[in-house]
């Protein structure tokens, strides 16, 4: 048998094992309002594999909510996870369409969001071509992409940009300019990915680039935590670690007792903190048997209780070193430095070509994009600052609003601050939280008898 045909055939055997297991041990989802006075409680058990967190995690996050608090326990073959969850308003979720895309996401019906092996470029999709994208990043990389793709005749329907640590990373759904749909002719596809990595190169001799064009359906930000991951965007230069802009305050000991690692992490809370966090400890291979989040305050408060998918802790310097960098990055890569513009206006081929030409014609450097598409209309956010790294000029920003529109690109606000609050001991949640305070009981769904 070949290897593919053996591949193929091993996952479908691995799904066939989950959905057994699935019939006999069905997931409970309990969705409570009553317990809490500011958040709706969500309790999700089921049987437990590795990963199953960050896909409960993930549906939670897609739907925009937000976690103020959360525990995890998965030893042995079962696992409970705790949410204490609002609505982006700081709500409790009360829209009986949200509750029950929960229930049916994460219950006995479903199966989950799709496993990470099969979420990457493997199903189909005739509405779109997907397009991956790492390389250096630079002034201007988002413009000439734009430009590559307008040439081609391929309109951006959809398409997230990262950048973190002198590394970018794209995810560009695009369609035939003609047609409308996904571009599926291969000397099509073979010359888009040709221009494209030449762009991704640009004058770079020591980091690579890599461009992936394929007919897939991506969890897009999944996916960027994945490529970024493996480009090694946490590792710093020499000048990177003299820059003395506050980092995240991670930790990581071992338990000997119990066999753990414990990582604690400090740093300023926001939104989807948790689902990063959560996504770049499953991609290094480690599995949370316990842990405690608390984002009730402007600071986050993440404790997990670790080991290794082979069963071991952390167990050397080096691998403890790795562990924090990588989960600094996935902290930081989120964290948008620059100035906030939202463009709002009909869509159009080459619209994101002509708007990132005109930033770059203005020195602006792209260091975040959300492109989005709906019912005809772009809705855009970029984050820019100069090519310096420095902020914007008013007079710039005014320049721009007049070229592409006053009304059409609206300025939203400063850069999003990452420095945290005045630092305490970052061992405040450190073992005893676990079965003493941070128990079921501070979710309202166990009765304490003490």
């Amino acid at each position: 048998m070949m290897e593919s045909e053996w591949s193929s055939s091993s996952w479908d055997m691995d799904d066939e094992y989950e959905k057994f297991i699935r019939r006999m041990n069905p997931p409970r989802v309990v969705i409570d309002n009553g317990s809490c006075p500011n958040a709706t409680v969500i309790l999700v058990d089921s049987a437990n594999k590795h990963g199953i967190h960050l896909e409960v995690v993930q549906v939670l996050t897609d739907l925009n909510l937000i976690i103020t608090k959360a525990y995890i326990c998965s030893d042995g073959r079962w696992f409970m996870d705790v949410f204490n969850v609002t609505d982006s308003e700081g709500n409790k979720l009360t829209d009986e369409g949200i509750l029950g895309y929960i229930r049916k996401s994460l219950g006995a019906d479903s199966c989950f969001v799709p496993t990470l092996r099969r979420s990457v470029g493997v199903e189909p999709s005739t509405d779109y071509t997907s397009i991956e994208l790492t390389g250096t990043d630079r002034p201007g990389l988002l413009s000439e992409v734009s430009a590559v793709l307008t040439a081609l005749k391929c309109s951006v329907v959809n398409a997230e940009v990262w950048t973190h640590n002198n590394r970018a990373a794209a995810v560009m759904h695009v369609t035939d300019e003609a047609t409308g749909s996904a571009i599926t002719d291969p000397q099509r596809l073979s010359k888009m990915k040709q221009l494209l990595c030449n762009v991704l190169k640009g004058n770079n001799k020591t980091r690579g680039a890599k461009t992936v064009v394929a007919l897939g359906s991506t969890h897009t930000e999944r996916r960027l935590h994945q490529m970024m991951f493996a480009d090694r965007d946490y590792e710093r230069s020499h000048d990177d670690a003299l820059d003395e802009t506050p980092r995240p305050n991670v930790m990581v000991v071992n338990w000997l007792d119990k066999d753990y690692s414990v990582i604690i992490i400090r740093c300023k809370d926001r939104p989807k903190l948790l689902f990063d966090t959560v996504c770049t400890l499953t991609d290094m291979q480690y599995m949370v048997f316990h842990a405690n989040i608390d984002a009730e305050t402007p600071e986050a408060y993440q404790e997990y209780y670790i080991r290794h998918i082979d069963g071991c802790p952390v167990n050397s310097e080096a691998e403890r070193q790795r562990v924090i960098q990588c989960l600094e990055a996935a902290i930081e890569r989120r964290v948008s430095e620059g100035l906030k513009l939202e463009l709002c206006t009909s869509d159009r081929v080459g619209l994101l070509s002509d708007v990132t030409r005109i930033f770059r014609e203005n020195s602006l450097s792209v260091t975040r994009a959300e492109v989005t598409t709906r019912a005809g209309k772009a809705i855009n956010t970029f984050y820019v600052r100069d090519a310096a790294g420095n902020p914007v000029d008013a007079k710039t920003i005014e320049s721009i609003r007049q070229a592409i529109g006053q009304t059409i690109l609206q300025v939203k606000g400063g850069s999003e601050n990452s420095q945290s609050a005045p630092q305490e001991s970052p061992t405040r949640f450190l073992f005893g939280g676990l079965f003493k305070s941070r128990s079921f009981c501070n979710f309202g769904l166990v009765r304490s008898n003490s």
